[in-house]
């Protein structure tokens, strides 16, 4: 059976999100040299059925970070860089003048690494933190072809896996527009039942789980 979050789950995990990202955008702004804006607007579970569509869909125009989380918690990130992206940080990181293309080169990608790094470090602190966990993000990776087949396999082999998604708005100081920056979590089960267990026994006037 699918697991579901309260209107109120939902908001509370949003602004865990929503913290974790304001530090991140604090280092990613060293990187890109201005003031930077990271939000969640929009936190959704996504079964399994229709994730690989979403994702397949969206690896046609963005490069894909893979970070797993591990610890009290399981699970994966994906994290999705968009051609203006890898553009515009080319630009401003590596001054590098390039297309809005997906098809990056080594320092590229090393940057992105970095990036995704900073930015799924500071969720996962933020969790931790909050949710008084024993958890750390692997190193992130770049992974090669096509990333449904992998997820095909940890739906078949991990049937109970929940994916969580969530897209990140990423706004630059001097930018009128705003780029999204999709972010997926896969957690197991369990692991989504202990998110939602500490949510719904927090005591959030007093700061302290109730007895």
């Amino acid at each position: 059976m699918d697991l579901h979050m309260t209107e109120l789950e939902r908001d509370i995990i949003r602004e865990i999100l929503n913290i974790g990202l304001a530090r991140a955008a604090d280092s990613f702004a060293v990187i890109a040299q201005e003031k930077v804006l990271l939000e969640v607007p929009n936190l959704n579970i996504v079964s399994g059925s229709t994730i690989l569509e979403k994702v397949s869909e969206l690896q046609q125009q963005h490069v894909i970070i893979q970070s797993d989380i591990r610890g009290d918690f399981n699970g994966t990130t994906l994290m999705f860089f968009s051609g203006q992206h890898v553009q515009r940080l080319s630009r401003v990181c590596l001054r590098m003048t390039t297309s809005d293309s997906v098809h990056i080169d080594d320092m590229q990608e090393s940057l992105l690494l970095e990036i995704s790094n900073i930015i799924t470090g500071a969720l996962v602190t933020q969790l931790a933190n909050i949710l008084k966990a024993s958890i750390y993000g692997a190193p992130p990776v770049h992974p090669k072809g096509d990333m449904t087949k992998a997820l095909q396999i940890l739906m078949s082999d991990r049937p109970m896996v929940q994916p969580l998604i969530f897209s990140v708005i990423t706004q630059f100081s001097d930018k009128a527009n705003s780029v999204e920056l999709p972010l997926m979590i896969f957690f197991d089960r369990d692991t989504f039942e202990k998110i939602l267990d500490i949510i719904r026994t927090y005591d959030f006037m007093g700061g302290q789980q109730a007895d």
